[in-house]
């Protein structure tokens, strides 16, 4: 009896290994199942490296049968970018010890902004500053807002560079504020003190210019309206 090369046979799995008989025959619609397997294991690979934005801007593109895995891809990197967003959301200002520094400072995560005021009880301008800071970290909540006390979170540090605000990103210093004149004083307002922080990059303000003009030029528009205009006389008037 002549064997059947297309047989599935323990013999024949032996022939097809040694070359003796050419691999099996694959029915036709296997084949295609096959081939479909390995066009859907491309997709999946495809939407696996697309970030959500990428999977929304080439939706159109996809074939209906692709839907329930565009669905499923969406859904894990709306998920990821929720559980980010959560992570890198801080909303208030934080007290801190110069024991909390290198978690909260130097640790902070790739990215983040940190400001950080060293402050002292009784000085009225540190405690207009961490007012105004903590407004800010309500309206920028992607920035972490610090605050510690000058003395507990760098030992002697004079009281005369108080206030002082330090900016950083990754374990960097972007900017420091150090002393009253750099501030100006008590008559620091909110939006003044936000112009400066996004300056730095601390944070993405709306504000389309700098609140604060020149002292000089108050000064001057001061003395404008303070002088009133003369009449120009003719000399006859004069004489």
């Amino acid at each position: 009896m002549e064997n059947d090369p297309n047989e599935d046979t323990e013999w024949n799995d032996i022939l097809r290994k040694k070359g003796i008989l050419p691999p099996k025959e694959v029915p036709k619609d296997d084949e295609e199942e096959e081939e479909l397997a390995r066009q859907q294991q491309s997709v999946v690979k495809t939407y696996e490296n697309m970030t959500l934005e990428e999977l929304e801007e080439n939706e159109d593109e996809f074939e209906e049968e692709d839907e329930a895995a565009i669905e499923m891809y969406r859904q894990k990197r709306l998920a990821e970018w929720k559980t980010t967003q959560k992570k890198n959301v801080f909303g208030e200002m934080m007290e801190i010890s110069g024991q909390d520094y290198i978690n909260e400072v130097n640790k902070a995560g790739d990215g983040i902004w940190v400001v950080l005021h060293l402050y002292k009880q009784g000085i009225p301008l540190c405690a207009l500053i961490n007012q105004h800071l903590s407004a800010l970290a309500r309206k920028f909540p992607q920035t972490k807002f610090l605050k510690s006390v000058s003395s507990t979170c760098i030992a002697n540090y004079p009281d005369r560079n108080l206030p002082t605000v330090f900016v950083y990103c990754d374990t960097n210093m972007k900017a420091q504020f150090i002393g009253p004149l750099v501030f100006g004083g008590m008559n620091l307002t909110l939006e003044e003190l936000e112009w400066r922080l996004s300056e730095s990059g601390a944070v993405k303000t709306d504000l389309e210019e700098n609140p604060h003009k020149p002292i000089y030029n108050q000064m001057m528009s001061s003395i404008r309206c303070s002088v009133p205009m003369r009449n120009h006389r003719d000399d006859s008037d004069e004489d």
